[in-house]
């Protein structure tokens, strides 16, 4: 068994490891006791499938001599380690099933992808062309990798606020008043909870109880939550796209000698960046939240997806570089 062959195979542990692991977090949400057992059983098989992945990047970078991101292969296989990065951090943070459930298939897609798509010829690690051998490989290649791992994450959030907000609006600027002010802890009796419901027209019932406040109150608090880590998450991968947009311009023209042709990765990078520079301006100089920039942020995840594996599908432009054979 070559080395090659030993890495794919550790690739398809990757992938039973997470196929595993996301069973383990959709039986736990689908229950309605808490199952800490299983969700640790879940959150460990997470760590092994990502500390496995990371060594063999690292190998493939050793026995090739280069970063390994020279193919779709190896960015597929970079792109779920930084997926499952992110989402154990962000784990680790809320401590919220639902977002492993929600992530995991996306690492576990992207991973099934890798393995079960692509042909063994096109895992194989091979010598660089000449156009991949330069120093801007690492800067521009994973800045691109990462700035795709976070927004996918970012903008997968927006979606699942315009899901679960069933594409409503919410003020989302209520949910701390209410929070304090209702009887979550202990200042108001039932009726003047009752009365406080009414009035912020947080509840359509005409007779409110106790629970259904305290289950709205987790409701809005959890659209709250999403909204915000898309933020943050998205406000993070901007900065990593748009330098991975400069270091590529500066490789192109060391390269081919202009800095932007105008090639399809190119021209969708640039539509990336717009939508994404929408989505923070919008929320930055207009206030907006909640449902509109749920939407742009959602748009942006397809756009995503697009500029990454769509363009290179096509077989055309200057990025089609070890991407399909």
């Amino acid at each position: 068994m070559d080395w090659n062959t030993t890495q794919n195979f550790s690739s398809n542990i990757v992938f039973g490891i997470l196929l595993f692991s996301m069973i383990t977090y959709w039986i736990s949400f689908s229950l309605f006791k808490e199952s800490k057992n299983i969700i640790q059983i879940g959150k460990l098989s997470a760590i092994i499938a990502n500390i496995l992945l990371f060594f063999i990047l690292c190998s493939r970078w050793i026995v090739a001599g280069y970063f390994p991101l020279s193919n779709l292969y190896e960015s597929l296989l970079f792109l779920t380690w930084i997926l499952l990065t992110i989402y154990l951090y962000i784990e680790f943070k809320t401590k919220s099933k639902l977002l492993g459930a929600v992530l995991l298939p996306i690492a576990l897609l992207v991973n099934g992808f890798a393995n079960l798509t692509l042909s063994a010829e096109m895992q194989k690690s091979s010598p660089l062309v000449p156009a991949l051998q330069s120093n801007w490989l690492m800067m521009h290649v994973s800045m691109m990798m990462l700035s795709y791992a976070t927004l996918i994450i970012g903008s997968l959030f927006c979606i699942l606020f315009l899901v679960i907000s069933k594409l409503q609006d919410v003020d989302l600027q209520l949910v701390d008043e209410y929070t304090s002010l209702v009887f979550y802890n202990n200042i108001f009796d039932y009726y003047e909870a009752k009365i406080f419901s009414k009035e912020k027209k947080l509840s359509q019932a005409s007779e409110i109880t106790f629970d259904e406040d305290i289950q709205e109150i987790a409701f809005l608090k959890l659209l709250k939550s999403l909204d915000n880590w898309s933020y943050r998450i998205i406000g993070l991968g901007f900065p990593f796209l748009t330098i991975g947009i400069i270091a590529g311009g500066v490789w192109a023209n060391e390269a081919w000698g202009s800095y932007w042709s105008w090639d399809p990765k190119e021209t969708w990078a640039l539509i990336t960046w717009l939508v994404f520079a929408t989505y923070l301006h919008s929320r930055i100089t207009k206030g907006w939240k909640g449902k509109k920039t749920a939407i742009l942020g959602g748009l942006g995840f397809f756009v995503i997806w697009i500029c990454y594996l769509g363009v290179n599908f096509l077989g055309k432009g200057l990025h089609s570089y070890g991407w399909l054979s």
